[in-house]
């Protein structure tokens, strides 16, 4: 199995302007997660997908592999694609890694793609036990339901299940709830195919994009992860991140 890594990152941000090129001690975001998705063993090649000629340089500059692709995408999903059609190689799966995650764990990358040994694999993500009432509750954090086989059923930035009859603060002892965490892999094929999907009903209401691709009928396999991710949405974010002991 032949697999890329590919990192969208954008120079506009309404949160945080210029975030892929912030400098973390010494190193801007954009290098640091390129330099930690490089030592992910399961990863065949890494290229930095860009919309925008600062990045770009900047990814040269430190002698990143990066592809120019157009200002006019919705996603990262989108971006990917139009970044591996336009290289010259063949890959069976594309891994969707994101670009404000300075800390990202190889060990995650390699965990999504191991979800591909199974053939019937069309897409991967991973999840993590809540272990925290505030998580639960927490808009931002989406929800994501499985079944019997590790397949989602449904995400939703609500809580969900409901646990009828339980007292919700004794939820996170009666049930396994999960926290989705926002890494997918495709096979390239399956890439294509929800490229050309149009935003659907769920998707709309939850502002969640891969309720498009679960209302388009394709199922998501997940992998339960132990690490936790760490996105930089705002300025406030990389102070905090700052606070932490890192190379």
């Amino acid at each position: 199995m032949n697999s890329i890594g590919i990192i969208p990152a954008r120079y506009a941000s309404t949160r945080f302007p210029a975030k892929p090129l912030v400098d973390i001690r010494g190193k801007s975001m954009i290098q640091r997660v390129y330099e930690q998705a490089k030592t992910a063993r399961a990863l065949d090649h890494v290229v930095v997908a860009t919309d925008d000629q600062r990045i770009y340089d900047a990814v040269k500059a430190f002698g990143g592999e990066v592809v120019m692709t157009a200002e006019y995408h919705q996603s990262g999903t989108d971006r990917c694609l139009e970044a591996v059609l336009k290289l010259d190689m063949e890959f069976d799966v594309v891994v969707n890694i994101q670009g404000d995650e300075p800390l990202i764990s190889p060990d995650q990358i390699n965990l999504i793609l191991s979800c591909f040994s199974q053939e019937n694999t069309e897409i991967a993500t991973l999840v993590k036990l809540i272990q925290d009432k505030k998580t639960l509750w927490d808009a931002n954090k989406p929800k994501v339901v499985i079944d019997d086989d590790d397949f989602a059923i449904l995400f939703s930035r609500q809580c969900i299940p409901y646990l009828r009859g339980v007292e919700k603060e004794n939820w996170n002892e009666e049930f396994n709830f999960y926290k989705h965490i926002g890494m997918y892999a495709y096979r390239l094929e399956t890439l294509k195919e929800i490229c050309k999907l149009k935003p659907s009903r769920l998707e709309k209401v939850e502002s969640l994009e891969q309720l498009r691709w679960i209302e388009g009928g394709y199922r998501i396999k997940t992998a339960i992860t132990e690490e936790e991710a760490f996105a930089i949405d705002t300025p406030k974010d990389l102070e905090e991140l700052l606070k932490m002991e890192f190379e």
